[in-house]
């Protein structure tokens, strides 16, 4: 009576096992690779070689977002393009990282009416570090800007 109980708890648990196997704890990702307004996200290195960062869309020439460069730090940008119409900023996953000293741990995002959104590296968690621009949405519609 026991082996059966046992061999009817094991074929039980085998069976929940396997159920589970084939459930992915993944999100769907249907967009890969694209922006919020669809356009497709291409990595661009910074003009120093540093480091990359993200552009989606095609500035148009002589707009204000086609003098913009990645790697640029937001007082540079504003004092070339001019001042944002929208901000926010917000903290990262890299902000709950002990120990983590790097100047990523929040990202400030800033929206141009009829251009697009720009991100920047939005310093520390104390506050240190500079805000570099880090990604580009050229998207005249403003389906970037989701605070």
């Amino acid at each position: 009576m026991t082996s059966l109980r046992n061999t009817l708890a094991l074929g039980a648990m085998s069976i929940a096992i396997l159920g589970c196997s084939s459930v992915s704890l993944d999100p769907a990702k249907p967009s890969e690779g694209r922006s919020a307004s669809g356009q497709e996200v291409r990595t661009v290195k910074s003009p120093d070689g540093k480091f990359e960062g993200e552009v989606s869309g095609t500035p148009v020439p002589d707009s204000r977002f086609a003098k913009v460069k990645i790697g640029m730090e937001l007082q540079q940008v504003l004092k070339l393009i001019g001042n944002y119409d929208e901000l926010y900023n917000h903290e990262t996953g890299k902000r709950w990282i002990p120990f983590y000293f790097g100047s990523d741990a929040r990202r400030v995002v800033t929206h141009y009416k009829g251009e697009g959104c720009l991100s920047f590296t939005g310093g520390n968690v104390w506050g240190g570090g500079s805000n570099q621009l880090i990604r580009m949405d050229v998207d005249p519609a403003g389906k970037c800007y989701q605070p």
